[in-house]
């Protein structure tokens, strides 16, 4: 009798038991990025406030600032970053930075698609999304012996095209990176 009052006290503990759902985590702040147009404004200084493309070496330049690295930063930080470098000049200045264009985010899709190039990666875009901007598959494309490289010497991961539309493979289309390439042989 003893031994089913300990297991139903256990039991009961155990109904008490709380499953924690996993937050998710918040995104990322936008990093700014090569090619990529920013509006850089200086209240009350019109002198002062720009759009201008980020370089192919990450910087803008801007007068009496000079050369700052934008590439890689947020908005805020590079807000922060142009205005204190000119409090030599101007009392508590207020730098806004606001992304105008976003031209660095692309991925590349190559081979035997109709329209072989680079796309811009706007939100959550898949493989099969992107291989539809390209315009789709050609005739000739080997449907199953595709692969996703990732940016910046990342893994090489093979795609089926037969997997990307079947309803049974769950997880087989996902959302493609910036600077990754798809390539369709």
């Amino acid at each position: 009798m003893g031994e089913f009052l300990v297991l139903g006290l256990l039991l009961a503990g155990c109904a008490h038991e709380q499953s924690v759902t996993p937050v998710a985590s918040a995104e990322e702040p936008y990093r700014i990025g090569k090619d990529d147009v920013l509006d850089v404004s200086v209240w009350r200084d019109p002198d002062l406030s720009r759009t201008l493309p980020v370089r192919p070496d990450g910087f803008i330049t801007l007068p009496m600032v000079g050369e700052v690295q934008a590439e890689g930063r947020t908005t805020v930080e590079l807000e922060q970053d142009i205005a204190r470098r000119l409090q030599k000049y101007i009392q508590t200045p207020r730098v806004t930075v606001m992304v105008r264009e976003v031209n660095s985010a692309r991925v590349f899709v190559t081979g035997e698609v109709q329209k072989p190039g680079a796309y811009p990666l706007r939100g959550d875009v898949t493989v099969l999304q992107a291989l539809a901007m390209a315009g789709g598959l050609t005739e000739f494309a080997d449907r199953d012996g595709m692969m996703v490289i990732r940016g910046n010497n990342g893994p090489r991961i093979p795609v089926r095209y037969s997997d990307l539309v079947s309803r049974h493979s769950q997880g087989a289309d996902f959302p493609l990176q910036p600077g990754d390439t798809v390539v369709v042989p």
